[in-house]
């Protein structure tokens, strides 16, 4: 009989598992899973990507008759859907497990309560609820990507210590270290997408591609937010497609032979309501939801950060604050338009954490 201490270590090692797929498996959720017999490890595996054997899939075929008898600590309910996979639960009605201990449930209509209750019926013992909070926070996108249908968005913004993102004169390079820099990258790895605007696009020209080692195999597409369709033809971001896909959100009325021209670049158009001229973002997320982008980190600027904070759009932000200051009226900020009439009425971060990265200051947050 397995104690409740055992059985924590047990789960926390399938979380550590899930973890390691982390940005890799959308629109899929991350999970682990670790088989038990005895009190030894007998099989332990994780879902790598979409279209991928799923963790306790995995972990089974590495317990082989093993899992005869044994327990399987799982993340996240197993699956009763033929998806890209087979359904998961008739593979462990078939592996003769004793008990199976699931952390969390699937969110996802198809399944949620319906693979714990096929165990319960065959006869296996299930309990559930296990270090549940930490299924919120690592398949956070996935979650609001199932139950809301649209995208977990994550805004980004470096800033000085009065809050500007750049100077008068637009100059932003730049205003955090080398080593925050580094920790973006593995922000944009653990998203679907990067968003700007197309200021962002004619001011620095960027690629936004993720330049990770380790990430090589992952295709992301690459966001414009642009209502007029100004995008330059001669973008870095068209020169290699390879960094990942190009999609371009323009107003309704564009120029014809404009929109072409950038088609021929291999930029995807899409056009959206705009108000105003601005982008109905809630059309635009609904957009990228199509394609099966679960989440989108929105790197600006100020303009593009103020939208999605005005229209609701934002679930969480990292702010990577510099210990300089910049000054200026017309530097701009990562919230602007005419601001709250009082303190009371301005927005507050939720669930908030910090942390350093040399002389950097990352507040993390939730709207």
């Amino acid at each position: 009989m397995s104690s409740l201490r055992e059985d924590l270590e047990f789960m926390e090692m399938a979380y550590s598992l899930a973890e390691k797929a982390k940005g890799r498996t959308s629109p899929n959720p991350c999970v682990g899973a670790v088989v038990v017999k005895d009190g030894r490890i007998v099989g332990w595996g994780y879902h790598q990507e979409a279209g991928q054997p799923h963790a306790e899939i995995v972990a089974l075929e590495r317990a082989g008759l093993r899992a005869r008898g044994a327990t399987l600590y799982l993340t996240l309910e197993p699956c009763v859907h033929q998806g890209r996979t087979p359904p998961c639960v008739d593979r462990l009605l078939e592996t003769g497990l004793k008990r199976v201990v699931v952390s969390a449930y699937d969110p996802n209509p198809l399944v949620h309560k319906k693979g714990v209750a096929r165990l319960l019926q065959a006869g296996i013992k299930v309990e559930t609820g296990l270090l549940s909070q930490l299924n919120l926070q690592l398949n956070e996108s996935y979650i609001k990507y199932i139950t809301s249908r649209i995208p977990f968005v994550t805004l980004k913004a470096a800033l000085s210590l009065d809050g500007k993102m750049a100077a008068s004169s637009g100059d932003s390079r730049w205003i955090s270290c080398p080593e925050s820099r580094y920790f973006v990258q593995n922000l944009r790895a653990e998203n679907d997408a990067i968003l700007v605007g197309i200021n962002t696009v004619l001011k620095d020209d960027p690629e936004l591609t993720v330049r990770l080692e380790e990430t090589s195999g992952k295709k992301w597409h690459r966001v414009v937010l642009d209502t007029f369709l100004r995008f330059p033809p001669g973008a870095r971001l068209l020169k290699d497609l390879r960094g990942g896909k190009v999609i371009i959100f323009a107003g309704a009325a564009v120029p014809e032979d404009r929109a072409a021209r950038l088609k021929q670049k291999g930029a995807e158009i899409i056009q959206a309501p705009a108000f105003n001229g601005q982008l109905d973002l809630r059309v635009v997320l609904e957009e990228l939801r199509r394609r099966e982008i679960a989440s989108v980190l929105v790197e600006g600027g100020a303009m593009v950060l103020t939208s999605f904070i005005q229209q609701k759009l934002a679930d969480k932000v990292y702010f990577f604050i510099s210990p300089r200051f910049i000054g200026g009226e017309k530097s701009p900020t990562p919230f602007e338009g005419p601001g709250a009439e009082t303190v009371a009425d301005s927005l507050e971060l939720k669930k908030l954490r910090h942390f350093t990265i040399r002389n950097d200051i990352i507040i993390e947050g939730y709207f």
